[in-house]
C-alpha cells in the first residue's frame, strides 16, 4: 500500500505541471489496471506468491532500455579503457565516481582512491585512503605512475562535500597531484568546461584557454577530447586555437585530458 499511496502522490503533487508525464502516466494506468485483472485471472488458485501489493511502475514502458550519453558515462569509460590499454604500475584516483569509473577500473586491475568523505564499502581490488587532496600527505610524494580524477577538481574548496572553503582549492588540488605523479606519469583530468564561472557551491566551470594555461607548465596534452552539452562525445579532437577559445560550443561540456608530467 506505501508504495501506492506514493505513486499517487508523484502523480498528483511531483509533476502536476508536467503534462506530457501526466498524460503517460494516466495511459499506463489503464494498462496497469488491466493488466492487474489479467495477471490475477491467471494466478487462480496458485499459492506460490501474493500479489496484493502494488508497486506502479507506469513510466518505464515509455523510456529508452537504458542512458549511454552524458558526462559521467563517457569520460568514466573512455578513461577506463585508456588505463587498461597503459597499464600502469599504480593507478590512483581522486575522487572520481565509485560507481562508475572506479568500478570500470576495479573490474580488471587494482585501484587506489582517496576521498575526502569516508567510504566504508569493502570491495575487490579497490583500496581507500581518506584525505583532503589540498593538504598533501608527505608520504604521497612522487607516489604513482598513473592517477585519474574526473569531475572531482571543479568542486575543491567550494565546501560541498566538507572541504575547507578556498577559492584556490582547484589550483592547490592539480599542483598536489603533480607532486604525486611521477615524471613521465600519466593525469587524467575531467571538469566542466565553458564560460568560466563559479557556480556556489556546486562547481567551477572552466575555459579551455585557463586549462591549457595551468596545466602545461608541467604536463603535455596527449589527447583532448570532450562531450558536449547534449551529451555526446567527441574523442581525441584537434585543439586548434579557435576550437580552444569557443570551448567547443560548450556552455557546461565536460573536457577530458590525458596529460602526460614533463
Amino acid at each position: 500500500m506505501k508504495h501506492f499511496l506514493k505513486f499517487i502522490y508523484k502523480l498528483f503533487f511531483q509533476n502536476i505541471f508536467n503534462f506530457r508525464y501526466l498524460t503517460i502516466l494516466l495511459t499506463n494506468y489503464r494498462w496497469f489496471l488491466n493488466g492487474y485483472k489479467k495477471i490475477k485471472i491467471q494466478k487462480g488458485d496458485d499459492k506460490k506468491f501474493d500479489i496484493s501489493s502494488l508497486y506502479p511502475i507506469l513510466t518505464d514502458r515509455n523510456e529508452e532500455g537504458g542512458t549511454m550519453t552524458g558526462h559521467y558515462f563517457h569520460q568514466d569509460l573512455h578513461v577506463a579503457r585508456l588505463i587498461h590499454q597503459s597499464n600502469p604500475s599504480t593507478h590512483l584516483d581522486i575522487g572520481s565516481r565509485t560507481d562508475g569509473f572506479v568500478a570500470h577500473v576495479a573490474s580488471f586491475r587494482q585501484i587506489e582512491i582517496i576521498d575526502i568523505r569516508d567510504i566504508k564499502s569493502k570491495v575487490k581490488n579497490i583500496s581507500f585512503r581518506k584525505a583532503d587532496l589540498m593538504q598533501l600527505p608527505n608520504d604521497l610524494l612522487n607516489y604513482c605512475d598513473s592517477i585519474s580524477s574526473l569531475h572531482a577538481i571543479e568542486h575543491f574548496g567550494l565546501g560541498r562535500y566538507g572541504d575547507p572553503i578556498d577559492y584556490y582549492g582547484h589550483l592547490k588540488a592539480i599542483q598536489n597531484i603533480t607532486k604525486i605523479l611521477k615524471t613521465g606519469g600519466s593525469f587524467y583530468f575531467s571538469v566542466p568546461i565553458g564560460l568560466q564561472r563559479i557556480e556556489f557551491n556546486a562547481h567551477r566551470v572552466f575555459t579551455l584557454s585557463y586549462l591549457i594555461e595551468i596545466i602545461t607548465n608541467e604536463y603535455e596534452v596527449n589527447s583532448f577530447s570532450y562531450v558536449d552539452d547534449n551529451g555526446n562525445f567527441f574523442e581525441n579532437v584537434d585543439m586548434n586555437p579557435e576550437n580552444i577559445k569557443g570551448n567547443y560550443g560548450c556552455i557546461y561540456g565536460c573536457g577530458i585530458f590525458h596529460l602526460i608530467k614533463k
